[in-house]
């Protein structure tokens, strides 16, 4: 198998643009009590869907494996940025929803009402809080690493690697 298939395309750019625009829309710290950010508490959770749909579609059929040429370098890195991608796609929507427990926030996911996962407290979430809102950004350099990657071997390498997840490439 040379492409991944149309649901793990569609899947993946899916994925992305969510991300983007949940960062987009992030309204965090003391602010978040008073102005509840709906839409980013729905996007990260919409993220996390994704993700879901995702492995279970991956587990489901085949990827494609390293195009020819992968060094074992090259193939290591692959995958460890696609396993820290898929951590952070995880860790972030579950530590949001934890950290809007910890502020007292209702959290529904299109009008289905969602369980605290964690006390209300008076102060600041706390420390889970503080790397929901640092993972937001680690995940975008994460996010223009696995582009960056991608051109690369577009452009560079030339090994038809961005071809396989380009929804508009002949089949």
């Amino acid at each position: 198998m040379r492409r991944y298939s149309l649901p793990l395309i569609t899947l993946h750019w899916l994925t992305a643009v969510l991300i983007l625009a949940c960062w987009f829309v992030a309204e965090g710290g003391p602010r978040a009590r008073s102005n509840v950010p709906l839409l980013h508490i729905t996007l990260g959770l919409s993220v996390l869907a994704l993700v879901g749909a995702r492995l279970i579609v991956r587990l489901a059929g085949k990827a494609p494996g390293p195009v020819a040429g992968t060094t074992p370098l090259l193939a290591a890195a692959a995958k460890t940025g696609h396993f820290l991608l898929y951590a952070f796609m995880i860790a972030l929507p579950l530590s949001g929803w934890y950290t809007a427990s910890r502020l007292a926030i209702p959290v529904s996911f299109f009008g289905i009402g969602l369980p605290a996962l964690a006390m209300p407290v008076l102060g600041p979430p706390g420390l889970i809080g503080e790397l929901h809102e640092q993972g937001g950004t680690l995940i975008l350099i994460l996010a223009g690493l696995h582009a960056m990657a991608a051109l690369w071997h577009q452009f560079i390498r030339r090994d038809g690697t961005l071809a396989r997840m380009n929804p508009f490439a002949a089949r």
